[in-house]
């Protein structure tokens, strides 16, 4: 590696300069003592080799047992991420490989990234670009293909999505008012006595429907555990209504998840609506749960979260004991009216 100082002397003033090759200039050294002024001429010419010269030494260790080392860049690991992912989850992370803030990060070596490159796409970026990035770094520590943090876990900036609401009651009906789409209409229908994904609920088929037990029940495809109701005469109703054979939803199943959501998205602008998604029929069945003083163990079973309940062995030819939300709402309101009348 050349030097990038040199030493200069003005004769007429009897004093040495540090010039500087790449920038051209040339700084006073404030002395006349040529050993001291080279002392300090050869420290700044150390002090850019020694980090480069450590670099290599380090890649040279570390080619021994990965031959990639020196080479891999983030593209490169962004790349054999994706390649683990599968589905939906595949499609979400090739998106994110797309994002603006990760260009000049993306083409930069692994072994070389320092914490200012990763905190500069993160403050280029979003929400989005935190978490993916954050998932990425820890997949390149988990690969070995990074020997330390460069960004530790506690430092790394919060992340802090937008805030999430769930769809009321007045929001659903007119929605529902307004749509022509039979399919769409008994779509959301469901959503809202479900509280079902709409990936889950898109994907639900005839076979999925106990006419004999009154039960509805999926496997997850997030989590792969299985979600369970016993049905009412509301979602009988919407059931009739659907395929008996085959997918309840034969077009919203074939249509990506993000044009299921714009669509809906639409109908909610249409009408005013704001702050609402899709996944807002989920909260709103949690928030219409716990309102109703629906017990936690049943709705866990209901929305498919991993919990000890789901540990034990469900069956839909199983007997089921648990009321449906509706029910258990109609019930919950009979309670508090007949309570409020012995009262007085």
């Amino acid at each position: 590696m050349k030097n990038r100082f040199r030493l200069l002397y003005r004769g007429e003033r009897g004093t040495f300069f540090c010039f500087d090759k790449l920038t051209g200039k040339r700084t006073s050294l404030h002395t006349k003592d040529r050993d001291a002024a080279e002392q300090v001429v050869l420290a700044k010419n150390q002090a850019l080799r020694q980090p480069v010269l450590n670099l290599q030494i380090a890649k040279a260790y570390l080619s021994g047992t990965d031959s990639g080392v020196a080479t891999r860049t983030w593209q490169g690991a962004l790349d054999a991420l994706i390649e683990t992912k599968h589905g939906s989850t595949k499609e979400r992370w090739i998106r994110a490989a797309k994002d603006k803030a990760l260009d000049d990060l993306c083409c930069q070596t692994i072994i070389e990234t320092q914490a200012e490159h990763l905190l500069q796409a993160l403050k280029a970026g979003t929400v989005s670009t935190n978490v993916h990035l954050r998932k990425l770094h820890n997949f390149c520590l988990a690969m070995n293909w990074l020997p330390w943090p460069i960004i530790p876990k506690r430092l790394w900036p919060e992340v802090r999505y937008k805030e999430k609401r769930a769809i009321t009651r007045e929001e659903h009906l007119a929605i529902i008012a307004r749509e022509p789409n039979s399919e769409r209409k008994a779509f959301y229908q469901l959503a809202w006595h479900l509280g079902a994904s709409q990936s889950d609920l898109a994907f639900l088929e005839a076979e999925n429907v106990d006419w004999q037990n009154h039960v509805i029940s999926y496997r997850r495809m997030k989590t792969g555990t299985m979600a369970i109701m016993r049905l009412d005469e509301e979602m009988e109703e919407i059931l009739k209504d659907l395929p008996g054979n085959g997918p309840l939803f034969p077009y919203l199943r074939t249509v990506r998840s993000g044009d299921r959501a714009t669509e809906f998205k639409q109908r909610c602008e249409g009408l005013g609506i704001k702050g609402v998604t899709l996944h807002s029929y989920r909260y709103a069945w949690a928030e219409r749960a716990k309102a109703a003083g629906y017990p936690e163990r049943y709705a866990q079973v209901n929305l498919g979260h991993n919990s000890k309940a789901m540990t034990r062995a469900y069956s839909r030819k199983a007997e089921v004991e648990m009321p449906s939300l509706s029910e258990w709402e109609r019930q919950h309101k009979v309670f508090a009216k007949g309570k409020a009348e012995s009262v007085v």
